[in-house]
């Protein structure tokens, strides 16, 4: 059987609470929520890479595809992914970055989006599941 392994990119802050920023059992994958976060600083608070929604979204994908690639993965490898914003009315504005940021990605990926309450400044987190070959 599979050792269950810890996946932290070097540019993550350590998590605010007891849990791993992406976790992979055998060929499979779990990328917590990721949220809009620019890399890390020691030593300083984590920072919103800004107010807008797209910034974030972009910042989002970059720590989403950070930990995929941390762990060996790329967007073809992932088979859903959740997209968790604050507010209805970003949701064509976060499609179109969205299918931008993925449009070389061959088979997309299943996707759910849900609205949701984030902490104060954040306005979309999302998450993956990835199967490695």
């Amino acid at each position: 059987m599979s050792e269950k392994t810890a996946v932290t990119p070097p540019t993550h802050a350590a998590p605010p609470a007891r849990f791993s920023h992406g976790v992979r059992k055998g060929n499979v994958l779990q990328v917590a929520g990721q949220v809009g976060f620019r890399p890390a600083v020691p030593g300083q608070p984590p920072s919103v890479a800004g107010p807008t929604l797209r910034e974030q979204t972009l910042q989002t994908l970059a720590n989403v595809e950070s930990v995929l690639a941390e762990a060996g993965a790329g967007w073809d490898d992932v088979v859903m992914m959740r997209v968790y914003l604050t507010d209805v009315a970003h949701f064509a504005e976060m499609n179109a970055l969205y299918d931008a940021y993925l449009a070389d990605v061959a088979v997309p990926p299943a996707r759910t989006t849900v609205y949701v309450g984030l902490p104060e400044g954040l306005l979309v987190e999302i998450d993956a599941l990835a199967v490695l070959d």
